[in-house]
């Protein structure tokens, strides 16, 4: 807030009142004046100085006067006044003024940075060149006063030539006083700002100049280590602009320097530096180059090379530390190479294991030691005995530094395993045959730095090995039990379920509740997990004496915990031999340190308990409980008291771990269920009940404890003597109080639900209980949130479906429930329609009358008018079929044809009818033969569409026992209607379902006619091929259908809908019309290829892995001859088949995304040459054709971050970020999904995040700057608002993350941000209180 001194709207007269005070012998009169004015720049508006230049001269003679005070604060002061100044002075201000600046004379001053500092400051505040956002006056101004000012200062002579002859030469630039004189001015870091604010606008002299005094800065023998440092800086920042033949005899330069003879450790250290920094500047460019450019850094790390300088050092008293230093820096270039020019560094893959494996066990003071050692893998085990262990713990040598050499080595490793994992170096072995048997024996390092980095690269590599092979838990005989009725094998994946899965209580939720039990953990005979099963013995023994050593570091631990757990989670399992090892040192972390350290060394205490709860849990959710049994009795006191512990991360760590242990205890996990565990989980109960009671603990603390005793629960139901029935009966009432209460009731619901779920014995759940909890959780169905809502309709639903828990529901009760869910009847919310309907169905089973009332018949009536498809309408079909099962259909089926008749959907009413009529059969008051007079005599096109809906859906359900003929539906086709005919085909598609020998030859006959109704034909063929279990009998009429569909779909009309019946049939026999697909793809015509391209889309959306085997072969080389495609709709269908494999067939894709990701992004890019003017009227209109691609691959990108982004490179996540924050100012679908991106890469990649808020704030910047024109239409005015509130949606999550509010530090990404976020607060605030107002609703 400004100060009570600085008006709201302050004018340059503010200004110059304050310049007299900068001149004040009082250094408090003066800073007070320096910091009134900042207040006043902020607070004014962009233009309040534009037009006074007397003010602003007076101005700039007044900071200048202030920069060279004998006051440090008062310099401080002086230079944040600069950034507000320099956006508000007029453009003439700015050239005198960096003159002045960069010419200021420091005397008299302590600090003789002062000039570069303002500069520095004038610079970074100056408007700049944003890629994706157009360069206004302001940027061209500003890069204007740089060129013709600035960068001459810099190097000391003009650059560009000025226009005006007879101008005074510049003076001598400030770096070569800087070179002449051995001092730092820090001119470079003003150079290096330059290069990152205004590169993409600098000229090639400029850039060639400012490199050539760079390099004279690395060049030079005076300039100190520290410039030098900054001048590396320099460069990196300023390769990205070089042009390709300054980049190339800037490196012909550096090879130079390399090859000669007399070239010092400290150069050599400083080119070898330089190649590491710009690898990572500049990965693109700099890779071609790494062909000629590694072998300089490889032969640093030569074994020849480390013996001439072991022979040198040995002769010498003392060893020179810059050996050291070399080594170091050639290991730092070696990781960047590795990371940023990953597929440029594949040919040294060799020669980099090498070097790695070398120094990491590099250590001079020891090497006579290390000689000796031959590497063999009987001395690998025998260096892990504690003799051998202890070997390195008494050298110490505060001067040594060769354990950087050897936590660079790792770190190399590290690099490695992370970018050549996927498909390379881990299938063939290498990882595991060379480099984990190289980390394993460092184990023994002394150094805790190098020993951190070992243990973190191991488990790098073990997470590595867990990618992408996730392994499924086996499913448990009672999920097997009757009523299961899974879906049969086959290639189909099944798009509705079924009604045996829709009144299953376990296809719920509560199968997350740890239903299952873990799949025993069976290692492949090959591959990653078997080589790391068969090293996994070492590990374990080298950790197991880590966790032996006297004073065991606790980040050592940690680190130690850390890669178990991994190996636990990859292997799921494989500890069983080995837990007499690992069990008692990691329970013993898991318990609280008695010791009263300091807060850190509390909070690293806290962190390995944390991680150490975390493995017990991964322990005991991957073995069964007999391994675990032997150890509960050390393992529940650690639960117990990390429990009750008041660090409320540690208690919920606890708490998911007790929630392991209690699945591991309890049937069908524990087979044996007595006192053994009763007093285990007694002890546990009486925790949770503690932790759920105690109002003082943490909120998230009390959520979990509610979860995890609801499990406890319903786990141990059944069972003789697991919980006795006395804390039983206490448990659900608490449950039951916590109901009601306003801040637990949804994990209270959630934790009931799970209880419904399992319970298996009558007298458990008590009617009282019952009847309550059932009628509360039908009164939450009125509240607010939405989640709770959905949560409690779940519960009821589970509790109605449980046949122990339905007994206890007395006629009171279920009626009060119907009348409760009777107003969640209504197709406006099909989340909670669903379970509704499937409650009722339920109810209806067991007492039709009492549910089937004329309020319930109005209800459902309301429903079927409305658009309801998927799940809510099968649930819906499931309870008119129970209706007419039960014989109480008559007074619906009267409600449906009177009530509602023509007024719904005819696609919804008639489905719901035709089931009614099936199944009610002589109770419902009408016939079939009635439907059929209903199609014959109707008069209406709404009234044939639903009798035809009707007679179709009727016929399915009557399978082969329909007496319709086919022709019946057929005469239609030509009736002159735009309804009637589609609804004729879809209707003959259902009844072809239910009977396809009577039909599908009709169907086929039909087709083969001249002039036959193609189009509605193959309506009929999608309705029969997409049904559940007609494949067997599709396979006889396979041939002939697969030719009629092929020559159907030439037509542009049949395309789409052509596509989708040849891809189900592809589905039905996918090794005779893959291949035939595959041979499509080359055909001349383009429709064809469009065909083929849709019909794939289908064949991976809807089959399960038991078809990846034909897959497999032939979808890369599709998708990349897809995606390479002339035509531009082609092309669009092509991204959305690529989309569809990245969601349903990731691992097939993934290995090959490199092929397919960069054909994706290109198409990101706007093409001027697709956008047309077209004509409309005396208005002039901008066509962009290549619109619809462009949304094609953003929805791509969207996709690939939810299943690959793991996988991406860093030179690709760099890209598609690229593609992202320049998608923020395309159109507004487009800039959605990069919105929606952006919120989730805010978490994923924090750090490249951050590195773009820059550019970030300007496209946002530039997105509400938008103004509506004067003739906007009502639509263009909503859509520019929606526009507006989303970005600034994103601005508030990325401000939360990354912003202000993060406490992030001072740096250049930041303050552009921090400029961007006061703006909108200001210019904005109205919609962005709005907007916060809602997400807060919505988090509710």
């Amino acid at each position: 807030m400004p100060s009570s001194s600085v008006p709201p709207n302050p004018s340059a007269h503010n200004v110059a009142q304050l310049l007299p005070k900068l001149h004040d012998d009082d250094p408090d009169f003066r800073y007070m004046a320096l910091s009134d004015l900042q207040e006043i720049l902020l607070a004014g508006h962009s233009g309040f100085l534009q037009h006074e230049y007397a003010t602003c001269a007076k101005t700039v003679d007044g900071l200048l006067s202030t920069l060279v005070d004998t006051n440090g604060e008062v310099q401080n002061m002086s230079i944040k006044c600069l950034g507000p100044f320099v956006n508000r002075v007029p453009e003439s201000i700015l050239s005198p003024m960096i003159e002045k600046f960069s010419n200021l004379q420091t005397d008299n001053t302590v600090d003789q940075s002062i000039p570069s500092l303002a500069l520095r400051e004038v610079v970074v505040s100056l408007p700049r060149p944003v890629a994706g956002v157009s360069r206004g006056k302001a940027v061209q101004d500003s890069y204007g006063a740089v060129s013709k000012v600035l960068i001459p200062r810099l190097v000391g002579y003009n650059v560009i030539q000025p226009s005006q002859k007879g101008l005074p030469q510049p003076p001598k630039g400030m770096l070569q006083v800087d070179l002449e004189t051995g001092t730092d001015s820090n001119a470079i870091d003003v150079l290096t700002e330059v290069a990152r604010c205004f590169g993409p606008m600098l000229q090639d002299a400029e850039i060639q100049a400012l490199q050539k005094i760079t390099f004279e800065v690395l060049e030079s023998d005076r300039a100190s280590s520290m410039m030098k440092k900054k001048s590396v800086t320099a460069v990196s920042t300023l390769a990205g602009y070089f042009s390709d033949a300054l980049l190339s005899a800037f490196l012909s330069r550096v090879i130079e320097h390399l090859r000669d003879v007399h070239l010092t450790r400290s150069k050599r250290k400083l080119y070898i530096t330089i190649l590491g920094s710009m690898a990572r500047a500049i990965p693109r460019k700099f890779g071609p180059y790494l062909k000629t450019l590694a072998p300089f850094v490889l032969s640093a790390l030569s074994s020849q090379e480390l013996d001439d300088e072991m022979e040198d050092s040995g002769d010498e008293s003392e060893r020179d530390p810059e050996i050291d230093e070399v080594l170091e820096a050639a290991l730092i270039a070696l990781e960047g190479f590795l990371a940023s020019c990953t597929q440029d560094m594949r040919m040294y893959t060799e020669e980099v294991i090498e070097a790695a494996t070398r120094f990491l066990k590099y250590d001079p003071n020891l090497a006579q030691d290390d000689d000796d050692d031959a590497m063999e893998s009987d001395e690998e085990e025998e260096a892990l005995e504690d003799d051998d262990f202890e070997e390195e713990a008494g050298y110490d040598d505060d001067e040594d530094a060769s354990w950087k050499v050897r936590r660079c080595a790792a770190k190399v490793f590290y690099t490695l395993i992370s970018t050549r994992s996927n498909g390379d170096l881990l299938e063939d072995g290498t990882l595991y045959n060379r480099v984990a048997p190289a980390l394993i024996t460092r184990f023994k390092e002394r150094e805790e730095n190098v020993r951190l980095e070992v243990l973190a690269t191991l488990s790098n590599l073990v997470r590595k090995t867990g990618d992408g092979a996730p392994i499924a838990k086996v499913t448990n005989d009672l999920t097997q039990g009757p009523g299961a009725m899974g879906p049969p094998l086959s290639r189909k994946r099944r798009r509705g379920g079924s009604d045996a899965s829709m009144f299953d209580i376990h296809a719920s939720s509560s199968l997350s509740a740890g239903y299952a039990s873990p799949a025993p953990a069976a290692t492949p005979p090959a591959g990653p997990r078997a080589s790391l099963a068969k090293i996994s013995p070492d590990i374990f023994r080298g950790v197991s004496q880590l966790f032996k050593q006297p004073n065991c570091p606790p980040p050592t631990k940690q680190a130690s915990i850390i890669l178990i757990k991994d190996i636990v989670v990859t292997q799921h399992g494989g500890l069983q031999d080995y837990l007499s090892q690992i069990a008692d040192p990691v329970v013993d972390a898991a318990k609280a340190s008695t010791s009263h350290a300091t807060s850190s060394a509390s909070a690293t205490a806290n962190s390995v308990r944390i991680q150490a709860l975390q493995l017990i849990g991964a322990i005991a959710d991957t073995h069964n409980s007999a391994t675990i049994q032997p150890y509960l009795s050390k393992i529940i006191p650690a639960l117990l008291s990390a429990i009750r512990d008041k660090y409320s991360k540690l208690s919920i760590e606890a708490l998911n771990s007790a929630e392991q242990v209690i699945q591991a205890l309890t049937p069908p996990r524990s087979a044996s269920s007595g006192s053994q565990n009763q007093q285990h989980l007694e002890q546990l109960f009486d925790a949770l009940v503690n932790r759920i009671s105690a109002n003082d603990a943490d909120l998230e603390v009390r959520q979990s404890a509610i979860h995890v005793l609801g499990l406890l629960l319903g786990r141990s139901s059944g069972t003789q003597g697991l919980l006795p029935p006395r804390k039983r009966t206490a448990g659900l009432d608490l449950l039951a109080d916590r109901l009601k209460n306003e801040l637990t009731r949804l994990a209270s619901v959630r934790a009931i639900d799970t209880i419904a779920a399992l319970t298996k014995v009558q007298d458990e759940l008590s009617a009282k209980w019952v009847r309550s909890v059932a009628l509360e959780l039908g009164a939450q169905l009125r509240k607010a949130s939405r989640t709770l809502r959905g949560a409690s309709l779940n519960a009821l639903r589970t509790l109605a479906l449980n046949p122990v828990s339905r007994q206890q529901f007395d006629a009171a009760t279920k009626f009060q429930i119907v009348e409760l869910l009777l107003p969640l009847l209504n197709a406006a919310d099909l989340h909670l329609l669903g379970p509704a309907l499937i409650i009722l169905a339920t109810f209806v089973k067991d007492d039709a009358k009492s549910v089937v009332t004329p309020q319930f018949n109005e209800a459902l009536g309301r429903v079927v008018q409305g658009s309801i498809s998927g799940t809510p309408l099968e649930a819906l079909l499931a309870l008119v079929r129970t209706i007419g099962e039960q014989g109480a259909g008559k007074s619906l089926m009267q409600t449906f044809l009177k009530g509602v008749g023509i007024g719904g959907h005819p696609e919804v009413v008639g489905k719901v009818i035709g089931n009614l009529l099936v199944y009610g059969g002589n109770t419902t008051g009408v016939k079939l033969d009635d439907f059929v007079n209903e199609l014959n005599t109707a008069t209406g096109d709404k009234q044939r569409c639903l009798a035809l809906v009707v007679l179709g859906e009727s016929a399915l359900r009557l399978g082969n026992q329909s007496p319709l003929d086919p022709q019946l539906f057929l005469r239609y086709f030509s009736f002159k209607s735009e309804q009637v005919p589609l609804a004729a085909a879809v209707a003959l598609g259902r009844a072809g379902a239910g009977s396809v020998g009577k039909y599908l030859p009709v169907i086929l006959s039909t087709m083969g006619q001249p002039s036959s109704p193609q189009y509605l034909l193959l309506h009929s063929l999608k309705e029969i091929l997409q049904h559940d279990g007609t494949e067997t009998e599709i396979i006889p009429y396979a041939g002939t259908l697969w030719q009629n569909l092929v020559a159907a779909s030439q037509l542009e009309d049949n395309k789409a809908i052509g596509a989708e019946c040849i891809g189900r049939l592809a589905i039905i026999d996918p090794k005779t019309y893959l291949p035939q697909l595959q041979s499509f793809l080359g055909d001349r015509k383009a429709s064809v290829r469009g065909m083929v391209i849709s019909a794939l889309r289908y064949t991976l959306a809807d089959t399960d892995a038991t078809y990846d085997e034909y897959l497999k072969p032939i979808v890369i080389p599709m998708l990349v001859q897809m995606l390479k495609e002339p035509d531009l709709e082609n092309r669009r269908l092509a991204l959305t088949t690529f989309n569809s494999a990245m969601h349903n067939k990731p691992d097939i894709i993934l290995p090959a995304l490199d092929q397919l990701l960069p054909m994706a992004m290109h198409e990101t890019i706007i093409k001027p040459e697709l956008i047309r003017e077209v004509q409309m009227g005396p208005f002039k209109h901008k066509v962009d054709d290549g619109l619809e691609i462009r949304k094609s691959a953003y929805e791509t990108l969207y996709a690939l971050l939810d299943t690959a982004f793991q996988r991406l490179s860093p030179i690709e996540l760099s890209d598609c970020f690229d593609r992202i924050v320049a998608g923020i100012s395309d159109e507004h679908d487009i800039r959605i999904l990069c919105n929606l991106m952006l919120t989730k890469l805010m978490t994923l990649a924090p750090d490249d995040t951050h590195n773009r808020l820059e550019a970030i704030a300007e496209n946002f910047r530039a997105v509400l700057s938008i103004k509506p024109k004067d003739n906007a239409v009502k639509q263009e005015l909503e859509k520019l608002q929606e526009g507006s509130k989303g970005v600034l949606k994103v601005s508030v999550l990325l401000n939360k993350k990354l912003g202000t509010e993060s406490g992030g530090h001072d740096d250049p990404q930041m303050r552009v941000w921090s400029q961007y976020w006061d703006w909108i607060n200001k210019d904005f605030a109205s919609m962005l209180k709005t907007v916060q107002e809602d997400m807060r609703d919505r988090d509710r």
